[in-house]
This record gives structure tokens, sequence and C-alpha cells, in this order.
């Protein structure tokens, strides 16, 4: 009887863990593929990355965040991956290949090459108040806010914060 016993406790254990599982990656996770070059060198075509689904429920991306979101909320629309400029009622522009937040140099995490064409931020752009401008890490190749249509990512269709990466293994790890 008590072989039994341990038995119903070890498949207990494991559904509890399993369904803990499935909530985490369902609800709050989310793994999608990074598309085209416009993050190198932070990620490259077909990285895998795990996504935060739940932490833009709770508080609002910040600059340098690492965003994934659907253009204009299209849905048949692959995932975009874009680095958050500038936040809410923020200014943004573009002059001789660096971007100014509220008039001052953005400070990049990453490492970025000098932008060649300022698309729609020539002119200085104000955020409204659900409005993130975002770019791509590889600023001469990236469609993003710049360009009419992308242009400002709503809250609404941001799906969440990517955090980690999962594949190649030797990329393995926090972003």
């Amino acid at each position: 009887m008590s072989a039994a016993r341990e038995a119903l406790a070890w498949t207990a254990e494991i559904l509890i863990t399993l369904m803990i599982a499935f909530t985490l990656v369902y609800f709050i996770g989310l793994r999608t593929s990074v598309v085209g070059q416009s993050m190198a060198e932070t990620l490259e075509n077909g990285d895998e990355i795990l996504v935060d689904r739940f932490i833009y429920k709770v508080t609002n991306p910040k600059p340098n965040d690492i965003i994934v979101f659907l253009p204009n909320g299209n849905e048949k629309s692959h995932y975009y991956v874009k680095r958050v400029i500038a936040v809410p009622g923020d200014r943004v522009s573009i002059e001789d290949g660096v971007v100014y937040v509220n008039g001052k140099a953005f400070q990049d995490e990453a490492e970025t090459a000098a932008i060649e064409e300022a698309g729609l931020a020539a002119e200085e752009i104000t955020l409204g108040s659900d409005e993130f401008f975002v770019l791509g890490d590889n600023r001469n190749n990236s469609e993003d806010s710049r360009y009419a249509n992308i242009g400002n990512v709503r809250k609404e269709h941001i799906i969440g914060k990517a955090w980690f990466i999962v594949s190649p293994w030797g990329d393995f790890g926090f972003l």
C-alpha cells in the first residue's frame, strides 16, 4: 500500500509541476525567433528568445529595454524586436546621425553606428501618452519607428520584454 501511495504522491507532484510550467509559459512567457539583422550585434537572425509578457501589464517599457511587438497591431505580421529609445511624452529627433531625446544625445547600451537615414525623425517627434519610439541596434539596416509603416509603437501592440536568449547555445543567457 505504501508503494501505491508513493507513486500517487509522485504523480500528483509531477502534475502540479506541469500545471505551473504550463501556466508560466502560456500566460507569462513566450518563445519567439528574431527575424532579420536589425538587432545585430545584440541579437542575430534566427536567435530564439524568451519574452516576458507580464511585465508591461504592471509597468511601462523604459529606454534601452528590448521589446517585442506587432507593428500597428498587425496579427498577421511576425514579431518585431527593437530597442526602446523614447517613452511617452518624450521628444525625439535624429540629426547628423545622432539620436536626441529631449534635446540630449541618447545613451545606448549597445554599440551602434551613426544613422544614415533619419526618416520621420529628421523633424522632431513628440510621443503621445501611449507611444514608444524604437530603433534596431543595427541602425542602418532596421525597419523601425523612423518609417511610416512602423511608426511609433503603441503600448497595446507591445507583446513583452525580450529577456533571455535560448538558442544558439553560444549566446545562451540574459539580454
